[in-house]
């Protein structure tokens, strides 16, 4: 049975997120987890010493986080009806990042679904920081959900890789998983560098054919920027998912840095998976 949580702060771009999730994930056994954190919005240290002010604040809190949780787990099932499917609610005092880490270690998660939209809102922020932390810190995939996407069969993947991983199937089980229930075409992109692969490169890239058979194009692109190579790989061809491996040689690092987003225009409106390096 495949575990799934889904992180919520009750907000379109998170429901857009578990909507996803319930559809995406429709034709497989799941345990679904819907998570909420609070925190009173005053934080400090009078709160940790029980000042006047702050007491009971925690309790209000925590049951309108059980109440909002059950009432949503009530209208998923009422609206999607799957009997594959099984939610469980978590309610915590904690930081999102922190005890999304928390809960994917206690229960064993296969995967996080959430949304990308920041705090602020802004279209010119990538990625929320709080996606960005569980991205970073998280030892399972992360499926983030940009915020106004229509669901869509990921029936078309892009998969830009350097090669200089190994493939196995524990570390693209999520991947694999996606890709059978949707007949999937995975399309794997090289940036050239101007060189040949190395003997490791061609190795991994061998293991990498063996493991994803006829699901699998590869594609060689011509030296390039790779944000620019995946721009323009969209341009050419519709493609419902992307997914990256996080490792210390691409560029997935950069992605964050709100900055560079807006310099080099990384024109990402699909979902983004990003597997860990296990």
């Amino acid at each position: 049975m495949t575990r799934i949580l889904l992180p919520t702060d009750f907000s379109d771009n998170a429901l857009e997120s578990i909507h996803y999730a319930l559809r995406a994930f429709k034709d497989v056994e799941c345990t679904f987890f819907l998570l909420n954190t609070y925190m009173p919005p005053v934080y400090h240290t009078e709160y940790l010493l029980g000042s006047p002010g702050q007491i009971g604040l925690g309790d209000l809190l925590q049951e309108q986080s059980k109440t909002d949780l059950k009432k949503l787990k009530t209208r998923l099932e009422e609206e999607f009806e799957n009997p594959l499917h099984t939610f469980i609610t978590h309610s915590a005092f904690n930081i999102l990042s922190s005890e999304i880490r928390h809960v994917v270690e206690k229960e064993n998660i296969d995967m996080v679904i959430m949304g990308t939209k920041g705090a602020t809102g802004a279209k010119e922020i990538f990625m929320g920081s709080n996606t960005v932390d569980v991205i970073k810190n998280t030892k399972c995939p992360v499926l983030a959900i940009p915020d106004g996407f229509e669901y869509e069969d990921p029936k078309i993947i892009l998969f830009p890789t350097d090669y200089e991983v190994e493939y196995d199937e524990k570390k693209m089980s999520s991947l694999l998983e996606i890709a059978d229930k949707h007949l999937s075409e995975i399309n794997v992109m090289h940036v050239s560098t101007g060189h040949e692969l190395t003997p490791i490169q061609q190795k991994n890239k061998t293991d990498l054919e063996k493991l994803l058979g006829y699901k699998a194009l590869f594609h060689d692109v011509g030296s390039d920027e790779i944000i620019s190579a995946i721009n323009k790989f969209q341009i050419k061809q519709k493609i419902n998912l992307l997914v990256m491996i996080q490792n210390k040689h691409t560029f997935i690092e950069r992605l964050f840095i709100e900055p560079v987003i807006k310099k080099i225009g990384f024109h990402v409106t699909v979902p983004f998976m990003v597997i860990p390096q296990l």
